[in-house]
């Protein structure tokens, strides 16, 4: 009896009721689907609250996210320490920052449990500075390696193999340092012979200082983040100091002639991660965006970023990106079974980018400013 046909609408009892409870579920879509999406603040790089990286977390989730983005992390601490408390939801800084976010009481404690760290390559899983007592304020998004940067129609791999290169006459004015004293001095320190380029004692600080100085007859300028492509996409500078391929890596795959290599003297890797902002009102979603960005999937979105690529620790993260773009994993190092990029950190060829050691950072910052200025 209950599927008899009505003989006015040849509906059944089912359906009529079905269509009764999709009628009354609509206002509830409707507003769903209409309601303002909820704003995530974000500190960080730029690039990462672009499309390429968020949209589908966005759609996904009804979420806006407001980027403020900033160069150096000075420039990162100098924007927190101005602005009140849940400011910014999420903050993606350098990981040599981490333990003054965490000193200064600007990020939140982390639950490890909520994290892919199963996933992560096991140099990563407690990387240095991200936990403190055994607590987790930071989670390891993406890293890269710094060495020398060359122009491929001025520079042959072999000359560009070495740091020497960028004191090379033909270079005379067209050295460019991207405008940050850590990995432009942790360079020089690397050229030196210190194989911890961050902690040298004082003997060995102004010997990196004197070393640094003959270098300034060659330098063409100091450039931000889009002086740097610019000046190397047209040629204006030749050689760069400070940077590696999340900066030509971008170049190279739009037609550059740009390359980066990491010289005999070793590399430095810089390694950015996230945290959650104290005072977030929006805590639980800022971590779910952590999970997504740390997940297998989110990672081989982040390796790729158009804004500048990266290598990412999360290895089945390297097993999507093979599958998706074997191209783009073949080009960073990120190739599974044969040699790749976790052998130049396991050689010891690569130093991880820390602040100074045995001086203060305002000591190096402030070397760097008179270095400019000479």
């Amino acid at each position: 009896m209950a599927h008899l046909r009505s003989p006015l609408t040849g509906l059944t009892r089912r359906s009529v009721l079905a269509t009764g409870a999709a009628a009354l579920a609509t206002p509830m879509l409707s507003r769903r689907a209409f309601a303002a999406a909820t704003e995530l603040t974000m500190l960080a790089w730029y690039g990462h609250a672009e499309p390429d990286m968020v949209a589908e977390f966005e759609a996904q989730n009804n979420v806006k996210f407001v980027p403020k983005y900033y160069t150096g992390g000075d420039n990162m601490l100098g924007l927190i320490s101005q602005s009140p408390p849940g400011t910014f939801d999420i903050i993606l800084s350098d990981a040599e920052y981490v333990q003054q976010l965490n000193a200064a009481g600007y990020i939140d404690e982390l639950d490890p449990a909520d994290y892919h760290f199963d996933e992560y390559f096991p140099e990563f899983q407690q990387f240095p500075g991200h936990w403190l007592d055994g607590k987790l304020f930071s989670v390891m998004a993406r890293f890269g390696f710094l060495g020398v940067a060359y122009n491929t129609d001025a520079l042959t791999e072999a000359e560009a193999s070495t740091y020497n290169v960028f004191w090379d006459p033909k270079l005379t004015g067209k050295v460019g340092h991207f405008d940050w004293h850590l990995p432009n001095l942790g360079q020089i320190s690397l050229l030196n012979g210190n194989p911890i380029p961050y902690d040298i004692d004082e003997a060995a600080w102004e010997a990196v200082k004197d070393k640094t100085m003959t270098l300034r007859p060659q330098v063409g300028g100091f450039f931000d983040y889009g002086g740097t492509f610019s000046s190397l996409n047209d040629g204006q500078m030749l050689a760069f100091a400070g940077i590696g391929d999340w900066i030509t890596g971008t170049l190279e795959k739009n037609g550059a002639k740009v390359r980066s290599i990491i010289p005999e003297e070793g590399g430095l890797q810089w390694t950015e991660s996230w945290s959650i902002g104290k005072g977030s009102s929006k805590a639980d979603l800022a971590k779910k965006w952590i999970q997504y960005a740390t997940s297998a999937q989110g990672q081989a979105k982040s390796a790729n970023m158009a804004a500048y690529p990266a290598l990412i620790p999360n290895q089945k993260g390297w097993e999507v990106l093979n599958a998706e773009n074997p191209a783009e994993a073949k080009r960073q190092g990120m190739v599974i079974g044969q040699s790749n990029v976790m052998d130049m950190i396991r050689s010891g060829k690569i130093q991880f980018r820390q602040l100074p050691i045995q001086q203060d950072l305002e000591t190096w910052n402030d070397f760097w400013s008179d270095y400019k200025g000479a």
